[in-house]
């Protein structure tokens, strides 16, 4: 059975919320102060990734944007997720498998000031718009609650420097103890009693169809 020693996290939220200053700084603080088994942490930027690895699917022209072929960029990611050390840097959470995920970060951030870096970084109005409506709505927040355990989501503001040192300093407190905690690793395979209870309720799913 494979194993991970150190723990991959995902750091997620609207386009503008931070996420890609805090992964940086997480990434860099980690590589410094933490060394198990020779491994190394990683940035993976999925909208990067994506591209790097022709996972994208298609353009979006309404809202100016890429839209990614999930399953393949999933096939590319789980060997790499199965190593360990990952941070991932995506507005999107749902997607990744719970087996593989260790910590999930949601970003949060006014939209007053949500607005201003957009409109910095020339999005058009209908995909500012869109972003916001998905900040107040708490969709991203909802997703990450509905595909996670509790125990492993965490919300955080993101609207100053001071409180995005703040939590890069949290994230390494966390992360340090995970490794802490974990000697041994966490196996990447699929708990038992998890996969029965999958497979159940797949079952009763398949029975409310026929």
């Amino acid at each position: 059975m494979s194993r991970r020693y150190i723990p991959n996290i995902i750091i997620t939220g609207t386009p503008g919320c931070g996420k890609t200053s805090h992964a940086e700084g997480l990434v860099a603080q980690l590589n410094e102060e933490i060394h198990v088994k020779n491994t190394k942490f990683q940035h993976f930027s999925i909208s990067d990734i994506a591209k790097e690895r022709k996972c994208i699917d298609s353009y979006d022209e309404v809202l100016d944007t890429s839209v990614v072929d999930e399953d393949k960029l999933l096939d590319s990611l789980e060997p790499d997720l199965e190593k360990g050390g990952i941070i991932v840097d995506w507005h999107c959470c749902e997607i990744f498998p719970e087996r593989l995920i260790d910590l999930v970060v949601v970003l949060r951030t006014d939209n007053s000031l949500l607005f201003d870096r957009l409109k910095k970084r020339d999005y058009k109005d209908n995909k500012i718009q869109e972003n916001l409506d998905c900040e107040i709505m708490e969709v991203i927040a909802q997703e990450a609650r509905d595909s996670y355990i509790p125990e492993i989501v965490i919300e955080l503001g993101s609207n100053t420097v001071e409180e995005m040192e703040e939590n890069i300093e949290r994230i390494f407190a966390w992360t340090d103890n995970w490794v802490k905690d974990h000697e041994d690793g966490v196996t990447n395979e699929l708990d038992p009693e998890v996969a029965a209870a999958a497979a159940a309720k797949q079952g009763d799913s398949d029975e409310e169809l026929d």
